[in-house]
């Protein structure tokens, strides 16, 4: 079995991203880089997408989770992607009121190797303006 650091190398470059390893976890975080405004304001604070796992046990399975802001219409598409690669959406919602356009966060989690869960969420995220 890999190690925590070895096998965060290797989620970070499914994800293409820089990648953060603290007491065990691995994660991702990155930027939207979108258009938005908060009651009429520019906000880029908010856009960001974070990918991590953690709890990985002797099997090679992890607990696996994300959140990621998506523009409204995005939604059905990223969702439906992870949802057929038996990724469990367990949110959606805003965290803002006033925005525009209107954006939404999704949760999403699982519990298998941290490597298939990258490629899946890769997936979505390819349909995204990253």
């Amino acid at each position: 079995m890999l190690d925590v650091s070895t096998l965060c190398q290797q989620y970070g470059q499914i994800l293409k991203q820089k990648l953060i390893v603290e007491d065990n976890v691995c994660s991702v975080e990155f930027k939207r880089h979108l258009s938005v405004t908060i009651q009429g304001r520019p906000s880029h604070s908010e856009l960001h997408a974070e990918v991590m796992f953690e709890s990985l046990d002797y099997e090679g399975n992890a607990l696996n989770l994300g959140e990621v802001v998506l523009l409204e219409e995005e939604v059905p598409l990223f969702t439906n992607i992870l949802v057929k690669n038996g990724v469990i959406i367990s949110a959606i919602h805003n965290h803002r009121l006033y925005t525009k356009p209107n954006i939404m966060y999704v949760h999403f989690q699982s519990v298998e190797p941290p490597l298939a869960f990258a490629h899946k969420v890769a997936e979505g995220f390819r349909v995204l303006r990253i």
